[in-house]
């Protein structure tokens, strides 16, 4: 069984989760606390496999509660429960920013107790399966790596063991209904293509990667940037006014009929899929409200169909961490026009569905650890646009 411990200074909202857990597979819940500080000594006591926790708590919050946690239980999964409002979102961007592994959103405009119980329940259970369960690996294990000579790929910095990225929280072997492990797909002949775009697609432990994956871009990037990152709306728009004050690029929410420019990096907004079109000369952005696939909407294989769609082979895809395998049919639409695609690593991945969707596809050029993948994707741009002038 999966030990859940519920942290939250309401009555109501602690019921709420509880009761959304009941009759859940292989979920218990075992015990509750009505603040960060209390959560403190239950974890010690309880030694959960997964904790939720409010954001807005006396004595001590959500976020301290957080930052307190990773100080003695590094591997444990968080997930904050938050509210879909600017202040919400902001807070649980800090959380995350902490340390928390994941958040779900309490219910609103709902009918019934029915109703937020089965809201919950669908947000929660699938996280709790996803996240439970991960301890730290027993050691290091040998870093997976492309085959020797991939264009543009730097070599690991030095005295840097495989495995896990020191102190980052919640990482630990993957689940055992991770898709098959699987290599790189095999290498393509011939000198790197130009690379005029790259795609970047990732849902849970998402935003701490990309965060990492971004400010490791320089502002000079010479091509544009598009991202869909599973989050409902307000969150987007948060998330991406913090990449923007943290990185070199310029990062924005996007909106309808901006045009993509190089060093800047676009963030598909909560409930629109992110798709591209051409006037004359110009790639513009345009919001789409298409049904959700994958379950989601902003949905990545919608975002990389439109890339490959436009850019063909002169496209770069990452996928990052996330549940499901959204990714994986773009992924394949962008294989098939030529682009080339790049995989988190199951390692670093808070979650290894997604890359590992692709990966057991046969569909990933590269598979990567996170620290690695900034570097790799300057590189590759350098290395294309070089290859492209030689010829």
């Amino acid at each position: 069984m999966i030990k859940v411990l519920v942290v939250d200074d309401s009555v109501v909202v602690r019921r709420l989760i509880v009761d959304s857990l009941t009759g859940a597979p292989d979920i218990e819940v075992v015990g509750t606390a009505a603040n960060g500080l209390l959560a403190q000594a239950k974890i010690d006591q309880l030694k959960p496999d997964v904790v939720t926790m409010d954001i807005e708590m006396p004595q001590m919050d959500g976020i301290a509660a957080v930052r307190e946690l990773r100080k003695r239980h590094k591997h444990l999964p968080v997930i904050m429960f938050s509210t879909l409002s600017a202040a919400g979102a902001s807070a649980t961007l800090e959380a995350l920013s902490a340390g928390a592994t994941d958040y779900v959103t309490k219910p609103s405009n709902v009918g019934s107790i029915a109703e937020s119980i089965a809201a919950v329940r669908e947000q929660l259970v699938p996280k709790i399966h996803a996240l439970a369960g991960r301890r730290p690996p027993p050691g290091p294990p040998a870093r997976p790596g492309p085959p020797p000579g991939r264009p543009g790929l730097s070599p690991p910095p030095a005295g840097r063991p495989g495995g896990p990225v020191p102190g980052r929280p919640g990482l630990a072997p993957a689940r055992p209904d991770r898709p098959a492990p699987a290599g790189p797909a095999a290498r393509r002949p011939g000198p790197p293509v130009r690379v005029d775009i790259l795609a970047i697609g990732c849902s849970t432990g998402g935003p701490d990667a990309l965060t990492k994956v971004l400010q490791a871009l320089p502002a000079d990037l010479p091509v544009p940037v598009v991202v869909t990152q599973h989050m409902p709306p307000v969150f987007t728009r948060m998330f991406a006014e913090r990449l923007d004050r943290s990185t070199q690029l310029h990062v924005v929410e996007a909106t309808d009929g901006m045009e993509l420019t190089a060093g800047w990096a676009y963030i598909a907004p909560g409930e629109s899929h992110l798709v591209l079109h051409r006037r004359g000369t110009a790639t513009l952005t345009q919001l789409s409200g298409a049904p959700p696939e994958n379950s989601c909407r902003p949905a990545v294989d919608v975002m990389f169909r439109s890339v490959a769609a436009l850019y063909g082979a002169s496209a770069y895809a990452t996928v990052l961490t996330g549940m499901g395998q959204d990714g994986r049919g773009g992924a394949k639409v962008l294989r098939d026009a030529g682009a080339e695609i790049l995989a988190q690593d199951e390692a670093t991945s808070v979650v290894w569905g997604m890359p590992g969707a692709v990966v057991s596809a046969g569909l990933a050029d590269e598979i990567l650890p996170l620290d690695r993948i900034a570097t790799f994707l300057v590189n590759r741009v350098k290395s294309g646009r070089s290859a492209a002038v030689a010829r």
